[in-house]
């Protein structure tokens, strides 16, 4: 099962790329692109930014916002709105740090590039110690590209769930040789701990750390000064946003902390609306910023082309969305590449970064609330802004019922809160209770306490889910953390218990010992 985490990432700009779609077929073959939007079209959606970002806030409720705008080499918009927690005073502002999610992964790509001499070394083997795929030949020549590109056959979001259970980098990156693979090179899923071992496998032929590879190639020589891999500098930054949550009476409140060091290079980095201008400058400039060149062009250029399908047409004269190298590639009537990437914690954190090379224009958006399409809605309608006068749209009900959509979908069809008339009753205590094994998620272990409550234990903490009864055998616990997707199902059966949200790719049956 999967919920929100597909969005966490590229999901919300797959499915909204689709919806942007013109019915219109491309012309074949297409004229040469050409810029097509002025300064005065850009001015005018610039100026629209203030009241879409307060507008948006007042409807979501989301606490706090930055945005920048870059065009033609030049900052053109920097902006903070809103509180940097709740119930306090402190404000957001451009400096302000907010944690990227899965903005991470382009940035990411941008790190790789400025650490290769050539594009071809993309195609380089990816050796890691620890690191295997269920196929030896496929272990044997996976490269950079296929996981930066989601291209590996490991499925949708390989390895999250163990993160959050508990378990470091070190244990998810060994245990991805017992998932399944879908056909290499031939099937895309979005998969942070493949894209996190790719690029750990990097830094490792250079002989350092990814954060000190990310500061020598990158975020030190861009200049983005308050740009950090580890979550201990988000979290000791003086300004600093926290992720909110949405309650249940539509307030937002600070009430988890996300630490993704566990994938960092895929979704662990923390940066401002004013680094990231300078990181969508060198972008948009070829690799060049403020007259250095600091990543070589043609490596930088690979990360922008297609690498495999991700989203397929959809609707008479639909386009194709791809996947590139940490990046959503997509193409739009008049033959231009968008680029684009979406970030999103579902313990609070939403972002998007969406730029249009030829017309050397980029608007990245931050936020410290759970997604609900603010991040994404901002950047659509500013360029719907700057293409054609005015928004076609409502982009932030488009967004949000995107991002919703996405949420429920991996919620259980079974509705355990409540059994059904005529359950059968469960047995003694001692027929669960015991510890169970498992190749894939470890141990897990159940006890009974006062009054006859089971307790299940899972991961290397470990976490502890009450179970309550349902039918039967058939228990069910409140899932939680970022990839929380309600109550899920536990099912006793002669001596092996089944948890049914970690049972997606059929690892989810735990043997008693």
């Amino acid at each position: 099962m999967r919920t929100v985490r597909v969005i966490g990432s590229a999901g919300a700009a797959v499915l909204l790329a689709a919806a942007t779609a013109t019915a219109t077929a491309a012309p074949s073959p297409p004229p040469a692109p050409k810029p097509q939007i002025t300064d005065a079209q850009v001015d005018t959606a610039v100026t629209r930014i203030d009241t879409t970002v307060t507008d948006m806030m007042t409807r979501t409720g989301v606490p706090g916002v930055s945005v920048a705008v870059v065009h033609d080499d030049k900052v053109v918009y920097l902006k903070g709105f809103g509180l940097r927690r709740t119930g306090e005073r402190a404000k957001v502002d451009p400096d302000t740090v907010f944690q990227i999610a899965s903005l991470s992964k382009p940035v990411s790509s941008t790190v790789v590039a400025a650490a290769l001499t050539t594009p071809d070394e993309w195609d380089r083997h990816t050796a890691l110690p620890g690191f295997a795929l269920k196929d030896p030949w496929v272990t044997d020549h996976v490269a950079t590209a296929d996981l930066f590109s989601h291209r590996s056959g490991l499925p949708d979001h390989a390895g999250d769930l163990l993160e959050d259970l508990g378990y470091d980098q070190s244990y998810v990156l060994d245990h991805l040789r017992l998932e399944p693979l879908a056909p290499f090179r031939a099937s895309y899923a979005y998969t942070n701990f493949g894209f996190t071992a790719a690029a750990e496998a990097v830094a490792r032929a250079k002989g350092t750390s990814w954060q000190k590879l990310s500061e020598d190639t990158l975020f030190k020589p861009a200049g983005m000064t308050r740009t950090s891999t580890r979550f201990s500098a988000f979290e000791q930054a003086a300004d600093h946003a926290a992720t909110h949550v949405k309650n249940p009476d539509g307030t937002w409140s600070p009430r988890f902390v996300r630490d993704p060091d566990a994938q960092a290079p895929a979704g662990g980095v923390s940066s401002t609306a004013r680094d990231l201008s300078r990181w969508m400058r060198l972008q948009l400039g070829g690799g060049s910023l403020d007259g250095k060149q600091i990543v070589p062009a043609d490596t930088l250029a690979r990360t922008h082309l297609p690498e495999i399908v991700s989203q397929p047409p959809t609707g008479t004269g639909g386009r194709p969305t791809f996947y590139g190298l940490g990046w959503n590639v997509s193409y739009d009537d008049a033959g231009r590449l968008r680029l684009s990437h979406s970030g999103a914690f579902q313990l609070g954190a939403n972002t998007n970064v969406t730029m249009l090379p030829l017309e050397r224009l980029g608007i990245v958006v931050l936020t410290n609330g759970a997604p609900v399409g603010l991040a994404d809605a901002v950047a659509l309608d500013f360029f719907d802004t700057a293409e054609h006068g005015k928004p076609g749209t409502d982009w932030l009900a488009l967004a949000g019922a995107a991002y919703a959509q996405m949420e429920t979908a991996g919620r259980s069809p079974t509705d355990y809160a409540h059994p059904p008339s005529g359950a059968k009753p469960a047995q003694d205590d001692s027929a669960y209770t015991g510890t169970y094994d498992n190749p894939y998620y470890g141990r897990l272990t159940v006890t009974a306490g006062p009054g006859g409550a089971l307790t299940l234990a899972l991961g290397p903490k470990p976490m502890r889910f009450p179970l309550t009864h349902y039918d039967g055998n058939t228990f069910s616990f409140e899932t939680s953390g970022e990839n929380a997707v309600g109550r899920t199902g536990v099912f006793f059966s002669d001596g092996t218990v089944r948890v049914e949200y970690l049972d997606g790719n059929h690892l989810g049956t735990f043997t008693q010992e």
